[in-house]
């Protein structure tokens, strides 16, 4: 529609220029190159709100962060999510949080941390699968996890454009074991020890040429602005997605803060951090293609594919939505019913991929 409605204002131009309409012809085109650059121009996410001094928009969440952390590439770490290993430690920190089946219809969660420096304990932290690797290209983030099965992530880990730190060969460096819980449940990272592993490979800080942080990952709106999905939306004040048969999962709206607070296992899911219920703002449902690739029932996931649906669900309302996602590196872009692409509310986002043949099993009250 905006490149129909520049093309038309392009032909307007041209016919007032050509027709002269009693104007001066440098005042004509100086006119119509205005008109131009401004039904060209990029949109912005804000335009009157002013930046604190030293702060920037961050691209997980769009809170105000400093810019050495919008600056810095996060990391993704695989959060073991089995419940003799929980509570997690430090995945509130997480911007963005992905959550899919593994094998045995267990969930594993990732989570895609910006600010990691002066973390001391993030974990635990269990095993690679490909299709994560794939969602963490997305944030040009430092894949952190403890091994994986060799015939379906070793192709993928190798790639030259995939930064990770696997604790099968930086135990004692990059992690480190507690002594509170039994191996493999025990394995700890800390951002000191991150470091170091960025500095063994020679990893840089810094966002590579694919990936800027100008570029937004989601569109977003600012708290003082608050998306209100109103077409075709439905109530959402309990969230149970679709397919997650053994931690049984669900999200229960809290109008006062406008938050959906997290639950699994039949309790509150916390952070041992701090002991505080996880929480976010944004719920993501994406229905994706997913199947048992042998006897072990690892598994794989389609994360390139497009026009798969889903929900997008704030503010104590759902919508339902299609995703696209056509190379590696790609952002996956979420739609609305009328093919725009969402915008989101300011703050946490949970990214729950449901497998499509549990679909049907999603549940919106």
């Amino acid at each position: 529609m905006k490149k129909l409605k520049v093309s038309m204002l392009l032909l307007m131009v041209a016919a007032t220029v050509l027709t002269g309409c009693g104007k001066d012809k440098d005042t004509e085109q100086g006119e119509a190159t205005q008109e131009i650059e401004e039904a060209t121009a990029a949109p912005t996410q804000e335009t009157a709100e002013e930046a604190p001094e030293g702060k920037v928009r961050s691209n997980l969440t769009y809170e105000w962060v400093d810019e050495e952390v919008a600056n810095t590439r996060p990391i993704a770490v695989m959060f073991n999510n089995i419940e003799v290993a929980c509570p997690q430690t430090s995945i509130s920190k997480a911007g963005v949080i992905y959550e899919c089946n593994v094998e045995g219809n267990l969930t594993r969660l990732m989570g895609i941390i910006e600010d990691w420096k002066d973390l001391e304990k993030i974990g635990s932290v269990r095993s690679c699968r490909d299709y994560y690797v794939y969602w963490a290209m997305e944030w040009d983030s430092i894949y952190c996890h403890f091994g994986g099965p060799s015939l379906y992530v070793s192709e993928v880990l190798a790639r030259d454009d995939v930064d990770n730190l696997d604790g099968t060969t930086l135990d004692g460096t990059v992690y480190y074991r507690t002594s509170d819980r039994k191996a493999p449940h025990n394995a700890y990272a800390s951002g000191e020890g991150i470091l170091k592993g960025v500095e063994k490979y020679e990893y840089s800080l810094e966002h590579t040429d694919r990936y800027s942080v100008l570029e937004p990952h989601y569109n977003f709106k600012p708290s003082s602005d608050q998306v209100e999905l109103t077409d075709n939306a439905i109530d959402a004040n309990k969230v149970t997605p679709g397919g997650y048969v053994v931690n049984k999962p669900w999200f229960e709206y809290n109008e006062e803060d406008g938050l959906y607070y997290r639950f699994q296992y039949g309790g509150e899911q916390i952070d041992d951090l701090d002991g505080e219920q996880l929480a976010v703002k944004n719920i993501i449902i994406q229905n994706t293609i997913g199947e048992s690739r042998d006897a072990k029932d690892y598994k794989f996931f389609h994360v390139v594919d497009e026009n798969k649906t889903g929900y997008y669900i704030t503010n104590g309302k759902a919508i339902e939505i299609t995703w696209n996602k056509y190379v590696d590196w790609d952002k996956t872009r979420y739609y609305d019913k009328n093919g725009n692409e969402i915008t989101l509310n300011e703050g946490k986002t949970w990214v729950c991929i449901v497998r499509e043949d549990a679909k049907e099993d999603t549940i919106i009250e």
